[in-house]
C-alpha cells in the first residue's frame, strides 16, 4: 500500500512539474494547504480518491493514469468482471476498486468500496475534496459522517453529497460493508 501511494505521489509531482503548475496552485486545486499537498507528492500520506479525481480533471488526464501509470483505451464501453477492477487500498480499512478504469474520457469515476470493521476506539478518517459523490449501499451497515451529521446507512440506502464537506465512514456490527461510489 505504501509503495502504491508513493508511486501515485511521484506521478502527480511529475505531472505538476511537466505542466508547470506551482505547488501553491496544485494545493489550491486539491483544496488543501501546501504542507498537506507536499505530503501527497512525497507519498507520506494517503491521497483521497476524490482529490486524485479532481487533479486528473484539472490536468486533463484520466484518473486511471494517476492510479496506475497507464492510460485507458476503451471508447465505446468498459467491461469489468467481478473482482477484476483496479484495486486501490487507500488506508488499511478501505479498499477502492475502480470499475471503469479502461474507459477513456469518463464523466464520473465509479468504485466498489469495501470498508472493513475496526475497533471502536480507533478514530474515523475524514477527508474532503472538491466535487460531488453518490454512494449506494450494497451490503452491511455503516455509520456515515458528513460535516456535523452522523447517519446510519444500510443495504439499499444511498446518499449524494458535496465532497467539500468533511466526510468519513465506519463499518458497523463487526462486519465488512460494501457500497458503490460515483465521484463527479
Amino acid at each position: 500500500m505504501e509503495d502504491q501511494i508513493r508511486q501515485i505521489g511521484d506521478r502527480i509531482k511529475g505531472l505538476r512539474e511537466d505542466l508547470e503548475v506551482t505547488v501553491e496552485q496544485a494545493a489550491a486545486i486539491c483544496g488543501v494547504g501546501v504542507e498537506k499537498y507536499l505530503e501527497y507528492e512525497q507519498g507520506t500520506v494517503d491521497i483521497p480518491v476524490g482529490v486524485l479525481h479532481n487533479l486528473a480533471r484539472r490536468y486533463g488526464v484520466e484518473l486511471t493514469t494517476l492510479l496506475t501509470g497507464e492510460d485507458p483505451h476503451m471508447r465505446d464501453y468498459s467491461l469489468t468482471r467481478k473482482g477484476k477492477g483496479i484495486s486501490v487500498e487507500r488506508v488499511k480499512a478501505y479498499t477502492y476498486q475502480a470499475l471503469a478504469f479502461s474507459f477513456i474520457n469518463r464523466k464520473a469515476d465509479p468504485f466498489l468500496v469495501t470498508v472493513e470493521p475496526k475497533p471502536e476506539e480507533l478514530p474515523v478518517s475524514f477527508n474532503s475534496h472538491p466535487g460531488q459523490e453518490f454512494n449506494f449501499m450494497l451490503e452491511g451497515r455503516m455509520k456515515f459522517f458528513l460535516n456535523d451529521k452522523e447517519m446510519i446507512l444500510e443495504e439499499g440506502d444511498s446518499i449524494y453529497f458535496n465532497c467539500a464537506l468533511p466526510h468519513g465512514m465506519k463499518a458497523l456490527d463487526g462486519r465488512t460493508c460494501k457500497f458503490l461510489a460515483f465521484i463527479f
